[in-house]
């Protein structure tokens, strides 16, 4: 994934618009194939408990992740987005990862069990 853009480190912004970017740990509790999917995706649902309750995401994690690893593993999520439209799919969260050295997805996730809705500061 070295396009450049992620090369370089991004701009400077302030605190608060840090803070505007709700960033939650969220369990999968299930996961599918996403055949429609221009590069090989998962569906998932991940649970973030109350009050955001149950999302939609799609991810491009298939390199390094099975659909049975994937159930019942903690993620971090950005929840604030707007619904993205991906094919057929509505994600609803950005499921967050960075690239390993050969540019796939390696999900962000606590190092220790941590409570479902737990937001990142």
């Amino acid at each position: 994934m070295a396009d450049g853009a992620h090369d370089q480190p991004a701009e400077t912004i302030s605190f608060d618009t840090f803070l505007k970017v709700d960033i939650r740990v969220g369990t999968v509790i299930e996961a599918e194939a996403f055949p429609e999917a221009r590069k090989p995706a998962f569906k998932l649902k991940i649970d973030f408990g109350d009050p955001i309750g149950i999302k939609k995401s799609s991810a491009q994690i298939t390199r390094h992740y099975t659909i049975e690893d994937l159930v019942g593993r903690q993620v971090m999520a950005v929840v604030n987005f707007p619904p993205r439209q991906i094919g057929p799919f509505m994600s609803e969260v950005l499921t967050l990862g960075a690239p390993d050295a050969n540019g796939e997805v390696v999900l962000i996730r606590p190092d220790l069990e941590t409570p479902k809705g737990g937001r990142l500061f």
